[in-house]
């Protein structure tokens, strides 16, 4: 379980920073080190890697309370609980892409197989 979760923070670690990396590269060094006074819009692939790190920083502390109580609560079903982290990462591997590629019907599907995986998270806890 600590595998995943330490998975799953670097992932998010990378969501974050990879709308960071899309403003470098559409900005340059000097205008990003700077105190961007005046910034452009977003790009459509920025204001979309931004809304997929929001709603990973929205689903995180559920996963993290999940991840964490399946590892202090003894009765857990572990290895149920191992399987829904995984799947929750693995879906989130493929969410964050297709979310900056603007798939629409895909990423609600993407996004439904990581919620079923907190689900067996959950499950795995009663």
């Amino acid at each position: 379980m600590a595998f995943w979760i330490l998975v799953c923070l670097g992932l998010y670690v990378f969501n974050v920073y990879l709308a960071g990396a899309m403003l470098f590269a559409r900005i340059g060094l000097v205008t990003y080190t700077g105190p961007r006074d005046a910034l452009p819009d977003d790009s459509k692939y920025r204001a979309r890697a931004l809304k997929a790190a929001n709603n990973f920083a929205e689903s995180l502390p559920v996963f993290l309370a999940l991840g964490l109580l399946a590892l202090i609560v003894p009765e857990t079903d572990l290895a149920l609980a191992e399987l829904g982290a995984m799947v929750f990462v693995l879906a989130r591997v493929v969410y964050i892409p297709v979310y900056v590629a603007g798939l629409p019907f895909i990423r609600s599907i993407v996004y439904s197989v990581g919620a079923l995986g907190l689900i067996a998270m959950l499950i795995a806890l009663l």
